[in-house]
């Protein structure tokens, strides 16, 4: 995306998108502002698509412009039992399992997602709370695993089962999970990333990998993720809107 189109998309948005950031709590508390804000994430997904061209890049940086001080946030020490065991061993025995609506369910280990066609990129994460950083990523693209996968053509969002936990509900309930559509899934710079500033990824950013979808806010970057998982609809998943935060009340799309 350049920098003229984003920052008209972000006055587009920036009233209700400002007041959003500033006051999540008393908005979404709020159903008629909750309702203007749907309608306003609404309106900036279908912007975004009709004036951005589908693979338009968000912008990179160079090494130059790195955060010295990246901050980890929402989970940084899972303690998933399954997870904890993986770590201590060095990811040496975890597989990202892809499956759903898939005509080849895959199980692959983290040597095996290296060897997939990879980009490196530079990029700004902005998060919710209204602070950003720089970090370099290096990770597998997500589309081509898609197609090593093959969708079946009922498959229209990519679910992030998450091996971390934020809610105070047990078990799956209480599990991170995002998810994006086939958009920006097959967007160039969506990957899996592994590496985090040319060094392995570290368990407070996410190890073994996490998302990076660059023109989403930080939420959406899902880290510590076990399971891909293609879907039609999000009936199935926690309270029905896609993702942990989304089910809590924040927007699904997230765009920036």
């Amino acid at each position: 995306m350049s920098l003229d189109r984003r920052g008209w998309l972000k006055a587009a948005g920036a009233g209700l998108g400002g007041l959003w950031l500033a006051a999540c709590n008393k908005l979404t508390e709020n159903p008629t502002s909750a309702g203007m804000l749907k309608s306003a994430e609404g309106l900036t997904r279908r912007v975004q698509r009709l004036v951005v061209d589908r693979k338009a890049l968000a912008r990179e940086f160079t090494a130059a412009d790195i955060s010295p001080d990246f901050k980890p946030n929402g989970s940084i020490d899972p303690r998933d039992a399954d997870y904890v065991a993986h770590s201590a061993n060095g990811f040496a025995d975890w597989k990202l399992v892809i499956d759903g609506l898939v005509e080849r369910p895959l199980q692959l280990s983290l040597a095996e997602l290296r060897a997939l066609p990879a980009r490196t990129q530079i990029t700004r994460h902005d998060c919710v709370e209204g602070w950003s950083s720089i970090a370099k990523w290096q990770g597998a693209r997500l589309g081509p695993l898609l197609d090593r996968a093959g969708l079946k053509p009922d498959a229209r969002y990519i679910v992030f089962h998450c091996a971390d936990s934020l809610g105070e509900e047990p078990g799956a309930a209480g599990k991170y999970y995002e998810s994006i559509d086939l958009i920006d899934a097959y967007h160039p710079q969506t990957i899996l990333a592994y590496a985090m500033n040319d060094a392995a990824l570290p368990v407070a950013h996410g190890a073994p990998v996490r998302l990076r979808v660059e023109r989403q806010l930080g939420y959406k970057q899902a880290k510590y993720i076990m399971r891909l998982e293609a879907v039609a609809d999000f009936a199935h998943l926690g309270r029905g809107k896609g993702g942990f935060w989304e089910d809590r009340g924040y927007e699904w799309y997230a765009g920036i």
